[in-house]
């Protein structure tokens, strides 16, 4: 307060009490936000007692971003500071939503390693309409398309527009400018067309309910190869309600049905590569069948639709997996969830390469040949399983830790790839014969100490071979024998020990008691397996005059003994 006793302040005085700086209250006080009540004799401004109140008024909407003109319409009662609030709330939106557009377009940018010549195109992008993005999408489908009569497959592709919500994520904006580069790629291009055409050959005759067989549709979230039902009239006739009406609840019923055979593909496709089962082994068989089994429904409508699990069926689902892996159409529909937030339809490039690989090895059902179980003696097989670990187990022993890099004949693997893997092949027979097969495959099954781990595994697994019974047990839904799957670990021991003494210069001549009678159960085991892509084995290569039975056996199986 002044010392008059008047109780005005003056500015230097108005300053200290609130901190704000003289030159400031100066400048808002000549922009009327901050009137003096009187001046001194010699002219210096004198504020009221309500001016450190009102001080703070100005000093926290100017902290607030509010302009001098609005904070002076509050002050003088011409607006409200709801009002005030609100216009200037909806004003930092729009700079927010402009600061992140900005943001999106110099992190794709950096991301994309653009040059400075691409940097207006990517902005003007970002700043498009919807109707504009729409029409982006639209010319490329129609241009993609031309001449291709899908109308269902056209529809879908079109249906699905890159809406980006009101306040869009810098996520969805950079993804947005990543689909607008990727439509402009030919290779999507071909590949769209690739599977209208495939949409097109599938169809029924004309005036049939078109339910077509498309590979990929993002709103079911399914997997390639899943049969997607669409229903449209062919005919120029009057549409009669109660039939759309029926037609649209099988066209639901339909997707529905797709969808669960796509999940039930990916779900045992994936669990498969976890359970370490070859696609050309004969444990996929029961998995493709139920598989086949599940999508047969799937493709009623389609043209002459298959009703069995025959080769025919096999090979129309091959089809339709092949025709679909199209991974610069997944990154499509991936890029389009992502700028629409919808969720993202689940990977299948796993499961999918599983299970086309198992449907290339088994081409036809399963007819199992049980001479393939005969001979196997379970005695011997436990006395082969105890020389070929006994020699294994001193190659083992031998690896020295610089060794666990070297490279091994055996599929790229390293040394200490193969070690995990022979690991796994103990601990999987184990597990079988305690009637709780593992899913482990992709783990690490070696820890700090591989030879420990490999020793540890060998003991478990006999105890398991002798004390469940197992060599005298039947397994699975084709009853093999428990003798012939512990012979089917003999025959990968020895495989991949052979593997093991090449890549660390060691003598290949392993269990040459039991090496004779190990490589005939392999033949009479997987002398009929495919030798196709993703095989177990490679073809058989010629073994040199007077090699081992262990060469021999590794010839057999597809390597290289020269």
């Amino acid at each position: 307060m002044n010392e008059d006793g008047t109780g005005l302040l003056t500015i230097g005085e108005l300053a200290r009490l609130t901190g704000v700086p003289v030159k400031t209250i100066r400048s808002w006080s000549d922009q009327d936000l901050l009137p003096p009540v009187a001046r001194t004799p010699a002219g210096y401004r004198l504020y009221g007692p309500d001016a450190p109140a009102r001080l703070e008024i100005v000093r926290s909407l100017r902290e607030l971003g509010i302009g001098l003109t609005a904070i002076r319409s509050v002050l003088h009662r011409e607006r409200t500071v709801a009002e005030t609030a609100e216009q200037w709330a909806d004003a930092l939106d729009a700079q927010i939503r402009t600061l992140r557009l900005q943001s999106a377009v110099l992190r794709s940018v950096a991301a994309r390693g653009s040059a400075a010549e691409e940097l207006p195109y990517m902005t003007e992008l970002a700043r498009l309409s919807a109707r504009e993005r729409r029409r982006i999408i639209t010319d490329f489908v129609e241009d993609a398309l031309d001449g291709v009569d899908a109308p269902a497959y056209r529809s879908g592709l079109l249906a699905a527009t890159p809406d980006l919500p009101d306040d869009p994520t810098p996520e969805q904006i950079g993804a947005w400018i990543e689909l607008a580069a990727l439509v402009r790629e030919p290779e999507l291009r071909a590949a769209l067309r690739r599977l209208a055409e495939y949409s097109a050959r599938t169809a029924p005759p004309a005036g049939e309910p078109d339910a077509k067989s498309e590979p990929y549709a993002p709103e079911e979230r399914r997997a390639p190869g899943a049969s997607h039902a669409t229903t449209e009239p062919r005919t120029a006739a009057a549409p009669d309600p109660a039939a759309q009406e029926q037609a649209a609840q099988e066209q639901a019923a339909q997707g529905q049905a797709a969808a669960r055979v796509a999940e039930l593909m990916r779900v045992r496709g994936e669990a498969a590569v976890a359970a370490g089962i070859a696609p050309d082994s004969p444990a996929a068989e029961p998995v493709i069948a139920e598989l086949v089994a599940a999508w047969l429904p799937t493709q009623t409508g389609t043209a002459d639709p298959p009703t069995e699990d025959n080769p025919a069926a096999r090979a129309r689902l091959l089809e339709q997996l092949e025709t679909a892996a199209e991974p610069v159409v997944e990154r499509y529909w991936q890029l389009l969830c992502t700028v629409t937030g919808r969720p993202a339809p689940p990977r299948w490039d796993t499961a999918g390469a599983w299970t086309t690989a198992a449907l290339r090895a088994h081409p036809r059902p399963y007819g199992l040949d049980r001479s393939a179980f005969d001979g196997t003696d379970p005695d011997r097989v436990l006395r082969a399983y105890e020389q070929v670990t006994h020699d294994v187990a001193a190659l083992v022993a031998a690896v020295r830790p610089e060794d666990l890099a070297l490279p091994t004949p055996c599929a790229g693997w390293s040394v200490r790839q193969l070690l995990d893997h022979m690991v796994w092949e103990n601990l999987m027979a184990t597990s079988i014969a305690e009637d709780a097969p593992r899913d482990d495959h992709t783990a690490d099954h070696l820890g700090d100490d591989y030879r420990a781990a490999f020793d540890d595994s060998v003991r478990a697994a006999l105890a398991a071979f002798t004390g469940s019974g197992m060599l005298r047990r039947t397994y699975g839904p084709y009853e093999a024998p428990g003798a012939m799957i512990v012979q089917q670990v003999v025959v990968e021991l020895l495989a991949h020990g052979w593997d093991l003494a090449r890549a660390t210069g060691a003598p290949t001549g392993l269990a040459p008691e039991a090496a004779e009678e190990t490589l005939a159960a392999a033949r009479r085991i997987y002398g009929a397996a495919p030798r196709t892509e993703g095989s177990s084995f490679a073809p058989e290569r010629p073994a040199p005059s007077g090699a081992s039975a262990t060469d021999r056996l590794a010839a057999f199986l597809g390597r290289d003994p020269a």
